[in-house]
């Protein structure tokens, strides 16, 4: 086990929401941090004001341009950068295999020819795709239901290849249903964020199903608790780790829960399930994460909720100026409501 400390360290996506905050963690630990983003989904200002964070402001299949970050030597990179998510790869599966295929394989073959010391794959629960049992890391037949969990598994293969072909120190996470301060709202983005401005808003929370599909919520400290500590525990090469709480939440009682929180009394609708979505349950086993990594969530689901919901009222001028300029205006009243 190698503790990250006083590392020079690379994160890939570092100015989206989960990536700002493992930029923090590092920068409680010392680290000298460079981020790679190419702004798509991330925010500039997601980046805490340090002035010895490099930032490059690079889409990861540029090629060419990667190699004058890597002309430093870093101990580990963490790569989150992704083309976010289910229904934005749908429509766009292009530009999905495009960051997440190549993409990453730039980035691991960068991290092989500059002798990184750990490469650490975030990968999504999406990966396990239309299974509706129990999700352990043993399973390996899948049934992909949309072209971003195609992807995200192919990350995952292009990183088991870097480590048995050619001796690349790697780890994968596998995220469930991340959730916390710093997220938007948008057509394309996570349920809670959606729910909580649209709940802010005044308006009925709409639930696509039936509202029993359940999912498993962690929030985004515990998320970076769980990723850094699959970087320090380099003894487990090549592993697939689950990062979940272990606690399924049904969306109905999600919802139910932020229009308490928000005092929202405009209450909530069921509409039509969405196409490409057959997944019911999200069970993630976390007995491996916890043997191997020590790993375990800490956050309740409500205290999490609660965080993020001051969050998003601290800035809800710049939030609400954003939704003024989608392209598509009320696109978070109709049922893309991303639950997983």
């Amino acid at each position: 086990m190698t503790k990250i400390q006083d590392h020079n360290i690379l994160v890939t996506g570092g100015a989206g929401a989960i990536g700002s905050h493992l930029v923090k963690a590092l920068l409680e630990r010392n680290c000298r941090i460079t981020v790679v983003d190419n702004l798509s989904s991330g925010y500039r200002d997601n980046i805490p004001e340090d002035g010895t964070i490099r930032f490059f402001p690079l889409d990861i299949a540029s090629g060419d341009q990667l190699d004058d970050v890597f002309q430093d030597t870093f101990d580990v990179v963490f790569h989150l950068a992704a083309n976010f998510a289910n229904k934005n790869s749908v429509d766009h599966p292009e530009q999905d295999l495009q960051t997440n295929g190549l993409g990453t394989l730039k980035i691991l073959d960068r991290c092989r020819r500059f002798k990184v010391r750990r490469f650490v794959y975030a990968s999504s629960s999406c990966v396990y795709g239309n299974y509706n049992g129990p999700m352990d890391e043993e399973i390996t037949s899948f049934d992909q239901g949309t072209p971003y969990a195609i992807t995200k598994l192919l990350g995952e293969q292009y990183t088991q290849f870097y480590t048995a072909y050619h001796g690349l120190s790697t780890a994968t996470v596998r995220y469930f249903n991340c959730y916390g301060p710093g997220e938007r709202p948008g057509a394309y983005r996570n349920v809670i964020p959606n729910f909580l401005y649209t709940a802010l808003c005044g308006r009925s929370l709409q639930i696509t199903g039936n509202g029993d599909e359940t999912r498993d919520f962690c929030y985004v400290s515990d998320i970076i608790k769980g990723t850094i500590l699959a970087a320090e525990h380099d003894e487990y090469c090549g592993q697939i780790f689950n990062l979940a709480t272990g606690q399924p939440t049904s969306i109905l009682d999600l919802a139910e829960r932020i229009n308490t929180l928000t005092k929202n009394a405009s209450g909530l609708s069921l509409v039509g399930r969405r196409d490409w979505d057959s997944v019911v349950h999200r069970q993630p086993s976390i007995h491996k994460a916890l043997a191997q990594l020590n790993f375990e969530a800490a956050t309740p689901l409500d205290q999490g909720l609660e965080r993020t919901l001051r969050w998003m009222q601290e800035h809800w001028s710049a939030i609400e100026e954003e939704q003024k300029n989608i392209e598509h205006p009320g696109s978070l009243t109709n049922p893309n409501i991303i639950t997983g």
